[in-house]
């Protein structure tokens, strides 16, 4: 895939995830330009530093960086990974309202760089910090958005595709709802091939069984902590999705993805962001209204939204 001319994107922050987005970027050539920001000055310069020492080896793309935020002007891309991490102890509702401080200070500076770029949020929570940003910013909804599910449905399909014998690519399946605990297959209209998930045949073995799916589903969902414990982050496969994401904006693909944008009466649901299929294109990321659910699948994705509503009410009050 080649960078489209002049095209900029802009990773904020430049820890593993963030260092992570920029290499996948730079090795795929998903932007003509990259940028690295950060407010550590000696971090950042030196992540900077060695992705350029590659760049003879990933094709048309440069990387500029610094603790300045002008590196982002004119980005037509933003992906913000900054954020702090989780610390033992600590809740997910007190990480939330770290990182929508951090959020709310940085937005506004972003904003005044690059006026007219799409934001993509990764740092976690990202479907509360995604809402919390699109109020504090007043961009419209399929301007700022997050990651969402696009890593955990590539996690789903790497699962099944093991499992039935097929290229990941061969599965057609999506993870959505919270980019966390109450994420949820869309298993009702899962298929390998053209196959419903169910019928599929690998020979040598049993037909796949809803228990066994439901195993995957918890397998899937639990997987960041699994690699967590063992290395303290994940960011090679969050640094490809995101790669993916901007690849979508900026060639105007009008691509299917499950990102997580601010819905607006999705199947009756109002205010929060969740992840359901969205056409991704140049101008943002805009839900696919034809989605259809099982009953069980409505009630899983309205138990997604109220548990989200929740978070955002505890960080507003």
């Amino acid at each position: 895939m080649t960078a489209i001319e002049n095209s900029k994107l802009t990773v904020v922050g430049a820890g593993s995830v963030g260092s992570s987005v920029a290499y996948a970027a730079l090795i795929r050539g998903s932007a003509r330009h990259v940028a690295l920001y950060d407010i550590a000055t000696t971090k950042v310069e030196a992540e900077v530093l060695d992705l350029a020492h590659g760049t003879q080896f990933t094709g048309s793309s440069d990387i500029i960086g610094g603790s300045d935020v002008s590196v982002a002007e004119g980005s037509h891309v933003v992906v913000i990974t900054a954020g702090a991490k989780q610390n033992p102890g600590q809740s997910r509702i007190e990480l939330a309202g770290v990182n929508a401080g951090i959020l709310k200070t940085m937005m506004p500076q972003l904003l005044e760089v690059a006026p007219n770029a799409i934001y993509v949020i990764v740092t976690n929570p990202c479907d509360v910090l995604t809402v919390l940003a699109q109020e504090a910013t007043g961009l419209p909804p399929e301007r700022i958005f997050a990651s969402g599910t696009v890593l955990d449905t590539s996690r789903l399909r790497w699962q099944l595709a093991r499992r039935a014998g097929v290229s990941s690519s061969s599965v057609h399946a999506y993870i959505v709802g919270e980019h966390g605990d109450t994420e949820f297959p869309l298993w009702s209209a899962a298929t390998i091939g053209t196959v419903p998930i169910l019928d599929w045949e690998t020979p040598g073995q049993p037909p796949m069984t809803t228990e066994e799916l439901d195993d995957i589903a918890v397998n899937v969902r639990d997987a960041a902590y699994k690699v967590i414990q063992g290395k303290g982050a994940t960011n090679y496969a969050i640094g490809l999705s995101s790669a993916r994401i901007v690849e979508a904006v900026l060639h105007d693909e009008h691509a299917v993805l499950p990102v997580s944008t601010v819905l607006h009466d999705y199947h009756g649901i109002d205010g929060v962001a969740l992840s359901v299929p969205s056409i991704v294109s140049a101008s943002g990321a805009v839900p696919v209204a034809g989605t259809s659910f099982s009953e069980q699948e409505f009630d899983q994705l309205r138990h997604s939204a109220d548990h989200l509503r929740q978070v955002v009410d505890t960080l507003r009050s």
